[in-house]
């Protein structure tokens, strides 16, 4: 089992306010998806879980991240038609993904204020996906991204790798 990776009273509270018990399984799944917090697939999560419980199945694998999802202690993440990803943050945030490598990043993002609905509407639950290069596929390891204005801001980090004041476009985000 992971083993070091040790389950808040609150996650054992609130997997057992919904009736599920905390396997062995249930809790190598979760700990792997808290260990390397990379918005792994169910294939990834149960090669990782193969390492240390031979006899666990693809089948307990996503047995064990529905459970998970449906007390509320992992949240789905998909995006397209690309396979389910899991992500044990649940603190209010979105996620960019990176069009070149495929890998997936929590973002902080301001909150919903400026968005405006119709009367009568009630939001219960938003999710914004943020797509393009991550820093490492773009070449701009120290740079920062705007939403306001959909460019990138060197960074004391960035600008001694590139022309000073210089900024790059970047794809524009549709709030």
């Amino acid at each position: 089992m992971v083993g070091f990776v040790r389950l808040s009273p609150e996650v054992t509270q609130r997997l057992a306010a919904k009736g599920i018990r905390l396997t062995k399984q249930r809790e190598e799944v979760l700990g792997i998806l808290l260990q390397k917090r990379d918005h792994p697939t169910a294939a990834e999560v149960f090669l990782r879980a193969k390492r240390h419980m031979a006899s666990i199945s693809l089948a307990t694998v996503y047995n064990c991240l529905e459970a998970l999802v449906q007390s509320g202690v992992v949240k789905q993440v998909n995006l397209d038609r690309a396979p389910t990803r899991y992500c044990a943050n649940l603190l209010e945030h979105s996620h960019f993904f990176c069009e070149r490598c495929g890998s997936v990043f929590d973002v902080d993002v301001p909150s919903a204020g400026g968005i405006e609905l119709g009367l009568g509407f009630v939001i219960s639950h938003a999710e914004i996906a943020l797509r393009g290069l991550c820093p490492k596929c773009s070449g701009n390891a120290g740079a920062s991204v705007s939403l306001e204005v959909g460019k990138t801001r060197e960074t004391p980090m960035s600008a001694s790798a590139t022309r000073p004041n210089a900024e790059r476009q970047t794809p524009n985000v549709n709030l």
